[in-house]
């Protein structure tokens, strides 16, 4: 039997069909889902349409249902809640916490520049807050959430409640918890700064549009890659200044390339082939440090071995 108590989601962006990386979430998170006794949901992220080809919606879902991973309740797109995010961030700018930006590309590399932020591979530089205290005559391009105000209003934490909380603040340091990490933190306004709400485009941010649709499906558990670990605390923020539940968080091991690399699309990560779904999860559960099952077994079978060896893993609460 279900539990109503436990609400978990695989949300892959449309932009090719799955690869061997985004089989490991998937999996990860059905098989947390099922360990639970939760309901699974599946959420297509369609939120930048120009980065999605006609149809990889459709061959993700096939793909999924041809590893046996089925979710519980009708899949779900971002493309259809334009309305839910448009509230959200009018939300946000009702009590100033959201605030228009001009910037161009071209500003915030200045800015940097005279800030001395060079780049650097795969280290994000904050926003400069050029915008911060004004347009300055510049027209409205885009929206910037108050990040760096809304934490300095945060009041310092005592020890006892910091201890409980699903996540605090303290000088700026933000700590939270991670199933599979463990304690983690971060400064968000030295990674981030005052991140985009909705661009210049007029489409919705990814971090309003995922902690909008959690609250929204009344997500309890988001298990999802590594790679997605330092965009928690910008959720957790939002969330608390839409005062939204936070769900609890953990993240997962990648599929990497021979050269330390990710693997993804962007580098070129050929297509998940389900052709044989056993070998295809097999791979992903060994990623997830799970036993390979033998060829002969069945794929529901192997699912139900899999979550069974979950359920003494991941601080999953037995019946």
């Amino acid at each position: 039997m279900r539990s109503n108590a436990y609400r978990g989601r695989f949300a892959p962006s449309p932009t090719g069909p799955l690869h061997a990386g985004s089989l490991v979430a998937a999996l990860a998170s059905w098989l947390d889902t099922r360990a639970h006794h939760g309901t699974w949901l599946v959420r297509i992220e369609d939120i930048d349409p120009p980065r999605c080809p006609a149809g990889a919606d459709t061959m993700i879902l096939q793909q999924l249902a041809q590893c046996g991973l089925m979710p519980d309740e009708p899949p779900t797109w971002q493309s259809q809640r334009h309305s839910h995010y448009a509230a959200a961030l009018a939300q946000l700018q009702s009590v100033q916490l959201a605030y228009p930006c001009g910037c161009t590309r071209k500003d915030i590399e200045a800015a940097w520049a005279q800030m001395g932020l060079t780049h650097a591979r795969h280290i994000e530089r904050p926003y400069p807050g050029t915008c911060r205290d004004g347009l300055h005559g510049k027209p409205v391009r885009s929206w910037r959430f108050a990040l760096e105000k809304h934490i300095s209003n945060w009041p310092q934490p005592e020890d006892r409640y910091a201890q409980a909380a699903p996540f605090y603040i303290r000088n700026g340091l933000l700590r939270w918890h991670d199933r599979r990490l463990g304690s983690e933190q971060q400064r968000p306004a030295d990674v981030a700064g005052d991140f985009v709400l909705q661009r210049a485009d007029g489409l919705y941010a990814y971090q309003l549009a995922v902690v909008v649709d959690d609250a929204l499906q009344n997500i309890t558990h988001v298990v999802r890659g590594e790679d997605l670990t330092d965009n928690t605390p910008r959720q957790l923020l939002l969330q608390h200044a839409l005062g939204l539940p936070h769900p609890s968080y953990m993240h997962t091991p990648l599929v990497r390339m021979p050269d330390g690399e990710k693997l993804s699309k962007q580098h070129g990560a050929p297509p998940l082939d389900v052709s044989h779904p056993l070998q295809a999860l097999n791979a992903a559960a060994n990623c997830l440090g799970l036993p390979a099952v033998c060829p002969e077994t069945t794929m529901t079978d192997a699912l139900a071995q899999w979550v069974n060896i979950w359920q003494g893993t991941y601080n999953v609460p037995r019946d």
